[in-house]
């Protein structure tokens, strides 16, 4: 008997005032603690503007993009149960999912800063995942590397 699969409905997120981009009201709702969003709005918007300007671009938002491109991840691991051994098989995340690792890297590796302002700290960690570096894009890294050394297992996802 086939198994009914049910699909939970995809929100619409609103584009932002400043830039209308979905994308930065994305990092703005992740970055907002206790329901304070016009708190989080400005610490967003001052880390962009601080991060174009330390990479010398006239354009907050094409930074950002490319920053959130370089830390998005491609694979991930699940762990599954097999014959009484746990495996840890790699998948292939789809994108709304590759996003929701990308914010969340971003505004924890922003958090995990110690010694200036979050706004600081979240353009630091822009300018770093643009360069390919920081804490944002090495749990990139440290997560292809576990998918990539459990390749072997990856037959077991089709099982």
């Amino acid at each position: 008997m086939p198994r009914k699969v049910t699909v939970a409905l995809q929100r619409t997120i609103p584009a932002d005032r400043k830039y209308q981009s979905v994308m930065v009201q994305r990092l703005i709702n992740k970055s907002m603690l206790n329901g304070k969003k016009l708190l989080a709005e400005r610490s967003v918007y001052e880390a962009l503007e601080i991060a174009a300007k330390k990479l010398k671009n006239e354009n907050p938002l094409e930074v950002f993009e490319k920053a959130l491109k370089n830390v998005s991840p491609n694979f991930e691991v699940k762990s599954r149960r097999v014959g009484g051994s746990n495996y840890q098989i790699p998948f292939p995340i789809q994108g709304h999912r590759q996003l929701h690792y990308a914010f969340t890297w971003l505004v924890q590796s922003a958090r995990a800063r110690k010694g200036a302002s979050y706004p600081q700290c979240l353009a630091l960690e822009i300018v770093d995942a643009y360069n390919e570096a920081g804490g944002a894009f090495k749990k990139k890294e440290d997560t292809h590397k576990m998918a990539e050394a459990n390749r072997a297992f990856a037959h077991f996802a089709r099982a």
